[in-house]
Order: C-alpha cells, then structure tokens, then sequence
C-alpha cells in the first residue's frame, strides 16, 4: 500500500509531466483556453499513456532486450504511439464530433507529445522507477500505472491552467498581458505552487 501511495504522489504531484518535467506543454498551453477542451485532450493522453506503456514496456522487456535491439528505442516507441493515436483518433471523431473539432490539429499532435515518449521511457528505466516506487521492484503493472496516473497528473493540470484562463478572460489586465503573457504567468505561478509538493517526497 506504501508502494502505491509513493506511486501516485510521485507520477499525479511531486514527478508531474508538466509542472516538473516541463512535458507536454504544446497542448498544456495551446488546448487549455476552455475547461471542456482540456478535459477532452487530458483523458485522450491519459488513454494513450498508458495504452503506449502496456504496449511498449512488454516490447522492449521480451523482445527489444532479448534480441539486442534496445538502442530503436525511441523508433520503435514513436511508430507505436503514432498507431495507438490514429486509432484514438477515429474513435473521438465517431463518439464526439464536438470534442474532436474542439482538439482540432492538438489530437494529432499527441503522436508527437513529448509526455507521452517520456512516460514510456521512463516506465523502462529500473533505476529511475525504483526510486519512484521506494525502492520496489519494476513490473509490467506498475509501469501501466505508473503512466495511468501521469495521465491523470497531466490531466489535473490542464483542468487548473483552464479554469484559470477562463477566469482570466472576465477580468481586466494590463494591456501588455493580454493573450499569450498572461497564460505564461499563470503557468509560472501554477509551476510554483505544484513545488510544494516536491518537499512530501
């Protein structure tokens, strides 16, 4: 149970994608002018996250390893990626046209969403996720959830830095902060707040 909480403190707060890693953050500042798009684009990387974790940690464990081919890494991880994003793709165009519209050329994009390649390469890396889990060792299960709950991180801060500029658009700023500024305070300040979090590790 220890191991789960360090887990999830780990990949939702203290090890966030993009507050501390500073991944993601194309559609972290370009698809969160409203709260629903970014809902939308968080559970569609959350999705693939931990779609691509269930697929390339097994890959590269049983078969890249093996066969010392672990240096296409980064090759192979893409081309999976890019498969999974496709799929995801056609299923919100069929289920929500209205969320797919409002993705817009951002849902594409997650084939080339650094937080997605980052979370399958470091779902990989023993030493790193041990020191994640507490010393536990690394599996096939907590690589997945260990990339569920990123997702889930990614997706929390895409809702805050939403709410906030949908609040921001009702309130009157500096004429030199209008637009783009405005949302690169926020997300400094947002940044800040989730290093607090840092010192519960």
């Amino acid at each position: 149970m220890a191991t789960f909480i360090a887990m999830v403190l780990a990949a939702v707060l203290t090890n966030n994608f993009i507050t501390v890693q500073t991944l993601g953050i194309c559609p972290f500042l370009g698809v969160s002018k409203k709260t629903s798009s970014a809902l939308g684009m968080g559970v569609a990387v959350t999705v693939v996250m931990a779609l691509a974790a269930a697929v390339t940690w097994p890959i590269y464990e049983y078969v890249m390893v093996p066969l010392n081919f672990a240096f296409l890494e980064i090759i192979v991880f893409i081309f999976i990626i890019a498969s999974l994003v496709q799929m995801l793709e056609m299923i919100i165009r069929k289920l929500s046209p209205s969320l797919y519209n409002a993705m817009g050329v951002y849902l594409p994009l997650i084939t080339t969403n650094c937080a997605v390649l980052g979370v399958c390469e470091l779902v990989i890396d023993k030493s790193a996720m041990a020191g994640l889990l507490g010393g536990a060792a690394v599996n096939f299960g907590w690589a997945v959830l260990y990339s569920l709950f990123a997702g889930i991180g990614f997706t929390l801060v895409m809702v805050i830095m939403s709410g906030l500029r949908e609040k921001l658009n009702h309130v009157k700023t500096a004429k030199y902060l209008n637009g783009f500024p405005i949302s690169m305070v926020t997300a400094s300040l947002i940044c800040m707040a989730f290093m607090v979090f840092t010192y519960i590790a």
